[in-house]
């Protein structure tokens, strides 16, 4: 993955921004479908224009995304995109401060939420969806013996293998293709 398309988030009032649950919304879909507007993004999520121009705001005063003025039409219509591809933090670089560490874990326990709630949101969804994926989803455990080095080799790995099938140039083949939500954690714990 090449440096300039990541964005290493270190500022906790940035992480605060993009942690709210519509902004991570928003975010994610100016990356899964390009630049937007409000009025899309509105439509995309079932919320009123005025809401999700406010939160536009804010994501964009948190420099996480910017307005495109050569996509408007005239001078009412604003569109936006994401000022980096790939959005990271760790918690580590929140330490020395005990609000931006409340911050960090807030950020932390708000991404698992969502990450539970899309897995709960499947097993949730109709007979016919899932008979439209009859081989496509999956899930996967394993507990492993590893050193810190080691699991930060197979964090990356794994986020390559991610990050090539996220980011290919789709096939002209004339199938269709749905989103998909891949997540994995690799983790020090106990059985």
């Amino acid at each position: 993955m090449d440096d300039n398309e990541i964005r290493q988030i270190t500022d906790s009032r940035v992480l605060a921004a993009m942690a709210h649950p519509l902004r991570r919304r928003l975010l994610s879909l100016l990356k899964l479908d390009g630049p937007s507007t409000a009025s899309v993004l509105a439509q995309r999520t079932g919320q009123a224009v005025g809401n999700i121009s406010h939160h536009l705001h804010a994501l964009a005063d948190a420099d996480l995304i910017e307005e495109v003025p050569e996509l408007a039409r005239d001078r009412r219509e604003h569109w936006w995109r994401r000022t980096a591809p790939t959005l990271r933090w760790s918690s580590r670089d929140f330490a020395d401060d005990a609000a931006a560490e409340a911050v960090a874990r807030a950020a932390m326990s708000l991404d698992l939420d969502n990450q539970v709630s899309r897995v709960r949101e499947w097993d949730q969804a109709p007979d016919e969806e899932h008979a439209r994926w009859p081989a496509g989803p999956f899930s996967t455990n394993s507990w492993m013996r590893l050193t810190d080095a080691e699991l930060a080799e197979l964090g990356a790995e794994m986020l390559a293998l991610i990050k090539r099938w996220a980011d290919r140039d789709l096939p002209d083949d004339g199938q269709e293709r749905g989103t998909v939500f891949v997540f994995a954690h690799g983790l020090p714990g106990q059985p």
